[in-house]
């Protein structure tokens, strides 16, 4: 049985006060929660506040960003060193926006999960197809080239470290979501092409979660999928309430 995660990706919102005040309700709310992997990734300037925060809680800590070198001449960026420095055990790679709005490659997406890893860091890799792609039946073409840019070079151990995000484009910030359908069939999908690459032991032990407009109206039925491990969570993780809501609607007696 693959272990449930929740991760909130706080994007660029939260001073550090507004991420303190959030953690501490999430904590004192969520303190009974075992059977979940709850992470949340601030803005780097909260990180090291946040990691003091949750410290001795069940709520992990998780960056939404790096850099594959560990040091140099790379101004405002960020090094995987850095990042185990303020306590950070997750780091969000590839997201969208990252793809979108800072033209980031599969190539980029590779060097910093490989850079990840070597720091012992474990990483959330972000794969997932815009609107027009989903439109021109190339969906499943947007997720391979996915996968096999991020994944390339890596042996079937290395993947035991590696946590997978289906984030469909155009379900994120948008309002709307992949129906708990769609999303199955590309998680499945992902978990082939796993299969086929690395071996069935670890595909089957390979979390993959979903992320794009999830809620605790939605949540329930996403959650319900087979090959869905959790989820990467976007504005419902900058509300304790309604995060809050969201973990404990995944819990066993809830989904």
């Amino acid at each position: 049985m693959r272990r449930l995660v929740i991760a909130g990706n706080w994007k660029m919102n939260k001073t550090i006060s507004e991420g303190l005040e959030l953690v501490r309700q999430m904590s004192m709310e969520l303190k009974d929660v075992k059977d979940i992997d709850i992470i949340v990734c601030p803005v780097f300037t909260a990180l090291y506040s946040v990691s003091l925060e949750i410290e001795g809680s069940n709520i992990e800590l998780g960056a939404q960003n790096l850099f594959w070198k560990e040091t140099g001449a790379f101004t405002g960026e960020i090094s995987p060193v850095m990042l185990k420095d303020v306590n950070c055990k997750y780091v969000i790679i590839g997201h969208s926006e990252r793809r979108s709005i800072f033209k980031e490659t599969n190539e980029f997406v590779n060097k910093k999960l490989k850079a990840a890893l070597k720091t012992g860091l474990i990483p959330i890799v972000c794969v997932g197809e815009r609107l027009e792609d989903r439109q021109m039946n190339k969906t499943f073409d947007v997720i391979s080239d996915h996968i096999n840019g991020a994944l390339q070079g890596l042996s079937a151990d290395e993947l035991k470290d590696i946590i997978i995000a289906y984030e469909p484009v155009w379900a994120i910030g948008t309002g709307r979501n992949a129906s708990p359908e769609q999303a199955q069939e590309v998680h499945a999908f992902i978990r082939k092409m796993i299969t086929d690459n690395f071996g069935a032991s670890v595909a089957e032990h390979l979390r993959i979660l979903y992320g794009g407009s999830v809620k605790p109206e939605n949540v329930e039925a996403i959650m319900a999928q087979p090959d869905i491990d959790g989820a990467l969570v976007g504005g419902a993780s900058l509300k304790a309430d309604s995060f809050v809501q969201l973990v404990r609607l995944c819990l066993p007696q809830g989904c």
